[in-house]
């Protein structure tokens, strides 16, 4: 790997408009490597790579590496084997490395990485994190560098960036076990749900990835002490350095106490650290900012800057984004897409006082929707209204064994479940059903967020 980044080389990113892609490209970038991309879908990440100057072409098509000096191509997990520019690039013999390899790369070069892990929430305990050390005074805690899979108002709306400092903050994803390609000196777990089974099959082996992540950990493990898949995990590891505990249940290292709406008071073993208080809503939020207050302290930083930092955060893109508000009726966009986590977002919108609240979620991989349909039932049933979209297959095959409407007939009648085939159509039902006081929540890790701006839009033109 250290051969081939060289600043004379010039690294393509298939997939450069992908979550986990940009940040590492971004970070690249900053550090001076030349690079190009492509993808098969324009978005506003992929503008603001090309303002980075960046080339990229639309699509994937052996033609973008024809007249290309590339010497590296960077794939995503998402990106198959049979895909044009990984077969042009084997026949041109250019060395192709995975995202995580890359990304395990980077965090060798850190004293203090740190990769937060779990199957919900590593994203906005990412930005949390980031958003506390960037709020310290001193250059060594606050010049990080970090890769989130999110837009991060601390980072101009990016989502990586690329520091001074020893201290490095990065989402440590489980999927196809990538995660165990970093080099993390701090990790996180912040709990481990039933997920991925199309490539883990069975939770016993989703918990083993997980206590390979423990093993290849150097210095400190911040584990959900309440969580009993995470804490199986951790016991059944060969970790031999610190293991920090946070939770509510009273048996934890560091617990959210006094808890008074969005604000708490942090405790460790019983003594006093800091008041935080949160503009994120939601009971798992205190959780999360409880997570990320230990890791901080791990890295360095104290408690005024823990105070600071998290007051600051005001959320990370798609992640209870709050869009906009038109004739009293608000439009929010949340990337919650398994039904542990469109439980947590529903029940926190449930107590901001809406008169009604919309879930319109598009399910995303057949695989996840068919395995967990009654999770999802149950979850999307917390809310007022339901809408859904047809199922965004992503990486799989649609054997015509799994429909929205399979989903939809499992939700109460009077949640009026409706299913369209496209978001004009969605769109329009939902601005013509919507009234004032009401709030209207997107949910998914597709493009359903294309959606939440129609219905925005047309919201303004009534």
């Amino acid at each position: 790997m250290e051969n081939l980044l060289k600043f004379n080389n010039i690294i393509h990113f298939v997939g450069i408009g992908g979550s986990g892609m940009y940040p590492l490209a971004q970070i690249l970038h900053a550090k001076g490597y030349s690079l190009t991309g492509s993808d098969n879908n324009q978005t506003d990440t992929l503008d603001a790579v090309r303002k980075m100057g960046i080339r990229v072409f639309m699509g994937h098509s052996p033609e973008n590496l024809a007249d290309s000096s590339a010497a590296v191509i960077v794939r995503s997990a998402a990106i198959k084997d049979d895909n044009p520019e990984i077969v042009a690039a084997r026949e041109k013999g250019i060395p192709i490395v995975e995202r995580a390899e890359l990304l395990g790369y980077i965090t060798k070069q850190f004293k203090k990485a740190i990769c937060v892990s779990g199957t919900h929430g590593k994203t906005t305990v990412s930005s949390m994190l980031t958003t506390i050390f960037m709020s310290a005074e001193k250059p060594e805690i606050a010049d990080i560098s970090a890769v989130i899979g999110g837009k991060l108002k601390a980072l101009n709306g990016g989502s990586g960036r690329t520091g001074t400092s020893d201290i490095m903050v990065c989402e440590a994803c489980e999927y196809a076990d990538t995660f165990l390609m970093l080099a993390p000196n701090i990790s996180i777990i912040l709990n481990i749900n039933r997920d991925h089974l199309d490539y883990f099959k069975t939770m016993d082996r989703l918990r083993l990835s997980f206590t390979r992540f423990c093993n290849i950990t150097s210095d400190v493990l911040i584990v959900n002490g309440d969580d009993e898949n995470t804490m199986r995990a951790v016991q059944n590891s060969d970790f031999a350095g610190k293991i920090i505990k946070f939770g509510k249940s009273g048996s934890n290292d560091y617990e959210p106490k006094n808890i008074c709406g969005r604000e708490f008071d942090l405790i460790y073993r019983g003594d006093f650290v800091t008041r935080i208080s949160l503009k994120v809503p939601g009971e798992h939020n205190i959780l999360n900012a409880t997570a990320a207050c230990a890791a901080a302290i791990a890295a360095g930083a104290d408690p005024q800057t823990l105070s600071k930092g998290l007051n600051a955060f005001v959320g990370a893109g798609r992640r209870f984004e709050v869009l906009g508000n038109v004739n009293d009726i608000t439009i929010v966009d949340d990337y919650a897409h398994h039904p542990t986590e469109i439980t947590a977002t529903l029940n926190a919108a449930k107590d901001m006082g809406y008169k009604r609240v919309w879930a319109v979620h598009q399910p995303f991989t057949f695989s996840r929707t068919k395995t967990l349909l009654n999770e999802f039932a149950s979850a999307l049933s917390i809310a007022d209204r339901v809408t859904l979209t047809e199922i965004m297959g992503g990486r799989e095959v649609d054997n015509n064994d799994i429909r929205s409407k399979t989903l939809a007939d499992l939700i109460d009648e009077s949640k009026n479940c409706d299913v369209f085939g496209d978001f004009e159509d969605a769109s329009d039902y939902i601005v013509e059903k919507a009234r004032p006081h009401d709030l209207i929540i997107t949910l998914g890790c597709g493009d359903v967020n294309k959606l939440s701006r129609m219905i925005l839009e047309k919201l303004c033109k009534i």
